[in-house]
C-alpha cells in the first residue's frame, strides 16, 4: 500500500512541478516596466490613440511601444528579461513568452534558466533560452537576426525551414526568395558599438558576451592548429588534409587530453575548420573524451559531481556549428546518438543543411497502372457497343 501511494503521488508532484513554473514564467512576459526613455517614445494602448510613455510606467499585454526618429527605449520584464528598442520601432507585448516586433531594431536579453522566449518578426520566429540577440525588421520585409551570446533556433514556419544560430552568427530572411539564408559570421566586438548597447546600462550578460568575443578571436587565430598538425604528422599522414578520418580523429584526441579545459571549445572550432566534414565526429570525441558525460555516471560514486556540465556541452556544439554551419544537423544528431541524455542540454535539432521540409504531395493516379474493381456476377459489365 505504501508503495502504491508513492507511485500515485509522484506523477502528480512531477506534473505540478512542471506546470507551476511554466505558468508563472509565462506571466513574466505579459507586462513590462519602462526603464529608459530617450526622446520620442509612445505607448499605444489596444484600441486607443498613442500617447507619450512615462518612466517606470507598466505596459500590459496587448499594448505596443513605439519609438520615433533618433529615439530609444528599454523595457524590463518581471523575470529581468530586457528588451531595448531602436528608432522607428514598433513592439507589442505578447501573451505567454512570445515577443512580437512589428518593425525596427531591437535587442533582447533573456536570463539563464528564465524559461526562454520566442521572438516573432513577421514570418520569422526565433526561439531562445538564456541568450542575448539583436535584430532588425526593415520596411522592405528583410529580417536580420544576430546572436551575441548563447544560441537561437530560427524558424520560417510557413515553409518549415529551421536554422540553429550560435554566438557570432547572423541569419537573414530574404522576402523575395522567401527563405532564410545560410548563417554568416559577424564581428562581435564591432557589435558592441551599437546604440542599443552603448546608449544603455551594462547588460547582465556582458560577461557572457565578452567570453564569446574571446572565443571568436581564438577561433580566428586557429587555437590548437600547430598541435593538431604535429599530431597528424606523428600519425604518418603527410598533412591535415591528406590524413584519413581515423588519423585526424586520433590526432585530435591526443591533443584534446592535454589541452586546457577553458580552450577546448576553441580547439574544437579549429579542428572543425580544418576538417569540416568530420565536425560531427569531432564533437562526439570532445564531449565523451575528457570527462564522464552527464547521465552515464549516476550509479558510479567515483564520478559523482565530475560529469561534463551542460554549458560545456553547449559551448563545444556551438563552436563546431560556427566553424561548419552546414554540418549543424549532423553534429547534433551524432551527439544525441552517442549520448541521448544530453538532449536537454542542446534542445531539439533543426532540419538538415538549411533545407525546407519536403512537402507531402498526393501523386496522381497513372491510368496505365489503374486496375478496375472486379465486376459482380449480379451486375455484368456494360458496353458502349450496341447490336
Amino acid at each position: 500500500m505504501e508503495r502504491r501511494c508513492i507511485l500515485l503521488v509522484a506523477p502528480l508532484a512531477f506534473a505540478l512541478a512542471n506546470w507551476l513554473p511554466n505558468d508563472l514564467a509565462a506571466a513574466d512576459l505579459q507586462e513590462a516596466k519602462v526603464t529608459q526613455v530617450v526622446q520620442d517614445v509612445k505607448v499605444v494602448p489596444s484600441g486607443a490613440a498613442a500617447r507619450p510613455v512615462a518612466m517606470n510606467e507598466t505596459v500590459a499585454q496587448g499594448n505596443a511601444v513605439q519609438t520615433g526618429t533618433q529615439s530609444r527605449s528599454e523595457l524590463t520584464f518581471r523575470d529581468q528579461t530586457i528588451t531595448r528598442l531602436g528608432e522607428k520601432t514598433i513592439y507589442t507585448i505578447g501573451g505567454g513568452r512570445t515577443i512580437e516586433l512589428g518593425s525596427g531594431q531591437f535587442l533582447l536579453y533573456v536570463p539563464k534558466k528564465a524559461g526562454g522566449a520566442k521572438v516573432k518578426m513577421g514570418p520569422v520566429t526565433a526561439a531562445i533560452t538564456g541568450t542575448t540577440v539583436v535584430g532588425n525588421v526593415a520596411p522592405s520585409g528583410v529580417v536580420e537576426f544576430t546572436v551575441l551570446e548563447g544560441t537561437a533556433r530560427v524558424h520560417l514556419d510557413r515553409v518549415g525551414q529551421c536554422l540553429l544560430v550560435v554566438a557570432g552568427q547572423k541569419v537573414v530572411y530574404d522576402p523575395i526568395a522567401m527563405r532564410l539564408e545560410d548563417p554568416v559570421e559577424v564581428d562581435l566586438q564591432q557589435q558592441q558599438t551599437s546604440p542599443l548597447i552603448t546608449g544603455f546600462r551594462q547588460l547582465p550578460s556582458s560577461p557572457y558576451i565578452n567570453v564569446a568575443i574571446q572565443n571568436q578571436r581564438r577561433a580566428v587565430a586557429g587555437t590548437g592548429g600547430a598541435e593538431l598538425a604535429s599530431a597528424v604528422s606523428a600519425s604518418g599522414a603527410a598533412s591535415i588534409g591528406a590524413a584519413t578520418p581515423e588519423q585526424f580523429l586520433a590526432a585530435f584526441r591526443s591533443v584534446l587530453v592535454r589541452f586546457p579545459q577553458d580552450e577546448i571549445c576553441d580547439l574544437v572550432a579549429t579542428a572543425a575548420r580544418l576538417r569540416p566534414e568530420l565536425a560531427d565526429r569531432i564533437v562526439v570525441a570532445a564531449v565523451t573524451g575528457r570527462r564522464p558525460v552527464r547521465g552515464y555516471s549516476k550509479e558510479a560514486k567515483d564520478f559523482k559531481g565530475k560529469e561534463m556540465p551542460c554549458d560545456w556541452v553547449q559551448c563545444i556544439v556551438d563552436a563546431a556549428i560556427a566553424a561548419s554551419p552546414r554540418m549543424a544537423d549532423q553534429i547534433i544528431n551524432a551527439l544525441l546518438q552517442a549520448a541521448p541524455m544530453l538532449r536537454d542540454c542542446i534542445g531539439e535539432p533543426c532540419f538538415p543543411a538549411n533545407e525546407f521540409i519536403p512537402p507531402y504531395i498526393i501523386a496522381p493516379i497513372n491510368p496505365a497502372n489503374f486496375v478496375p474493381p472486379p465486376v459482380s456476377p449480379e451486375q455484368p459489365p456494360t458496353t458502349s457497343n450496341r447490336d
